[in-house]
């Protein structure tokens, strides 16, 4: 039985992290049976969630988990996809994973009201006595990675602008399709699906929010993946 270590639903979502639900949601699209625990951030082999331990063997990266799966279970999560289409997948993919990620992390952590709706919580389980001087260096250490990834040294009105611009490519892609090529789900709807739901949650007041309310088939998109992947969850509104 494979365990997937996860930080379990927050933020009216299905996890926090979009790399977990990504990492959940290859599981599903495989139907690869396995068990959740929320235990296990503290033994992560690369300091972050999720990875996964299979019959003693331990897959850390969403990614690497998606090429166990293909490796071990021979699951080809884009066999209905062509050359052109498989790699337009991986593009996609990797802009929502190495870009819009950078929006999740400005909008909720470095937007005070936002980290004191969301992230804030992640520090409840240190001594209380000691959160004051944890959370400025988490969140200076996320600063500079952000700086030197390069959404940090935007204009509020920067950012805002390229997140309109992704969520546009984002909705065009995805066009009036019930999946990203059809109607077959492939590996990359597991990560657009885990950025869509990240991008809408209503918890965090961002302009990335706005751009993707303001797109209905991207609100269409995940609450059907919601009630296929995630039956009895519903997400904040």
């Amino acid at each position: 039985m494979i365990v997937l270590y996860t930080f379990g639903s927050a933020f009216g979502l299905p996890d926090p992290s979009p790399f977990v639900i990504k990492a959940e949601m290859l599981l599903k699209l495989a139907g690869v049976d396995y068990a959740v625990d929320t235990r296990g951030f503290g033994k992560a082999p690369k300091g972050k969630l999720p990875y996964l331990v299979d019959d003693g063997l331990t897959v850390a990266d969403s990614t690497f988990i998606r090429l166990h799966i293909e490796k071990k279970y021979g699951f080809e999560f884009d066999s209905a996809l062509n050359l052109e289409q498989k790699g337009l997948a991986w593009s996609i993919e990797k802009m929502l994973e190495d870009h819009l990620y950078w929006f999740v992390v400005q909008d909720r952590w470095m937007d005070d009201a936002n980290f004191r709706k969301g992230p804030i919580k992640f520090f409840e389980v240190a001594p209380a006595v000691l959160r004051p001087m944890i959370i400025p260096i988490v969140r200076r250490k996320l600063r500079a990675a952000l700086a030197a990834q390069g959404l940090g040294r935007h204009t509020p009105a920067e950012r805002g602008e390229l997140a309109q611009r992704a969520v546009a490519a984002l909705a065009n892609v995805l066009g009036e399709k019930r999946y990203l090529f059809g109607d077959r789900p492939c590996g990359a709807d597991a990560t657009f699906f885990a950025f869509v739901a990240a991008g809408l949650c209503p918890l965090f007041a961002s302009a990335t929010q706005v751009a993707m309310a303001a797109q209905p088939n991207l609100v269409a998109y995940r609450d059907r993946m919601l009630a296929q992947f995630y039956p009895g969850f519903k997400a904040d509104s």
